[in-house]
């Protein structure tokens, strides 16, 4: 049996950001059920580093996450983790209340530099927007394209750099808890641990019943993306992200095509997903209804997954009934932008059980991520 301070169970962005924060505190192993790392969610996204977007828990996150993205540990990355982009939310004509509300919060936002615009002002940053069909827009300048690749792969070779093992193909079967560790029964051979790092994405409330312990409820959602190409003769690659204020949709610019998704949320059991042609139709008339943009041949198509709990923040800490099972899970579509503070988060919380400084200053707290938080788990 192969003995170790962790286990991270799942190699998804979560599991390898967590493992590496762990990894500065003791020798980590990494089990991951697929023949690849981040299979399911994390190599089928398109990732924009925004701080305007959702709980201010999760904004305080992203906003954490900055300085790693900006300035990451030597050797972490041969090419920039953050690309110039640019994110435009647009409000459609049946919006008119929506945008009023967020253009107001807008203005008291502390974590995102926000700026009004009028129809005419978006369509100058995209020609192909449709005037007549906006009441107006908010553009966040700084907003940032991801190279997720570039990000997850820096976790996983910065984990083996310090001693850390990482199994793919490894799905977990038994979980047994004695004599102070973790009994960790996986195809590829047992491992022990005194604490386990469920990191298991969708599949997280299966590894807890596993352990013998109750679930949270987390729902998995699958999300499907588009990619065309856009319309002759016009060049893209510097228009920002576009982004429905309501969140019906998004366009993004992707090496010289459009990437685009409906925002779709379809419940599903946690498995390999792959896109619906209705959700694909869905997205190209969304789009239609508010762009000029002719959309004739669809060059790629793919669903990823993404989990949420009931209040939709994500689940950090030991779970109260079981010693040494550390949840961390529920991240939904913001797991990438938020991964370099939620893994210090993770390591803080499993070695010395209190918050980082800089984090508690932001408004993170344990409280509000514990899984204790659930009381009447399903």
């Amino acid at each position: 049996m192969e003995r170790y301070d962790f286990a991270v169970i799942g190699a998804g962005i979560a599991g390898a950001s967590a493992a590496f924060a762990l990894s500065e505190h003791g020798r980590v192993v990494v089990l991951e059920r697929e023949k690849h790392a981040g299979y399911h969610s994390t190599g089928r996204s398109a990732a924009l580093y925004t701080k305007a977007l959702g709980h201010p828990i999760v904004r305080a996150l992203t906003l954490a996450s900055g300085e790693f993205f900006s300035d990451p540990p030597e050797g972490f990355t041969e090419t920039p983790l953050l690309k110039a982009r640019g994110v435009l939310f647009i409000a459609s004509l049946d919006q008119a209340a929506l945008f009023e509300e967020a253009s107001s919060r807008a203005l008291l936002c502390r974590f995102a530099a926000l700026r009004c615009m009028t129809p005419q002002q978006a369509a100058a940053l995209v020609p192909v927007l449709r005037q007549s069909a906006l009441v107006g827009a908010l553009y966040e300048p700084d907003g940032m394209d991801i190279d997720v690749h570039a990000l997850h792969q820096g976790f996983l070779r910065g984990l083996k750099r310090r001693g850390g093992a990482v199994f793919t193909e490894a799905k977990v079967a038994e979980l047994h808890f004695g004599s102070g560790h973790w009994r960790i029964v996986t195809n590829r051979g047992e491992f022990s641990a005194p604490i386990v790092v469920n990191a298991a994405g969708a599949w997280a409330d299966q590894i807890a019943r596993i352990a013998g312990l109750r679930p949270l409820g987390l729902r998995a959602l699958r999300r499907t993306i588009v990619v065309f190409d856009p319309p002759n003769g016009v060049y893209v690659d510097r228009w920002p992200a576009v982004i429905n204020i309501g969140e019906r949709f998004y366009f993004k610019p992707d090496a010289g095509k459009l990437l685009a998704s409906p925002a779709d949320e379809t419940p599903t059991e946690p498995c390999d997903v792959f896109p619906d042609e209705i959700d694909v139709a869905q997205a190209v008339e969304r789009i239609n209804t508010v762009t000029d943009l002719p959309v004739t041949h669809i060059r790629a198509k793919w669903a990823g997954l993404r989990s949420f709990v009931a209040d939709r923040l994500p689940v950090v800490g030991f779970d109260p009934e079981a010693e040494g099972f550390f949840w961390l899970a529920g991240q939904g579509g913001f797991g990438i932008k938020t991964a370099p503070a939620l893994s210090r988060l993770c390591a803080s919380l499993a070695v010395d059980k209190s918050v980082p400084r800089d984090l508690e200053r932001l408004g993170v707290s344990q409280s509000a991520l514990s899984p204790s938080r659930f009381k009447g788990r399903t």
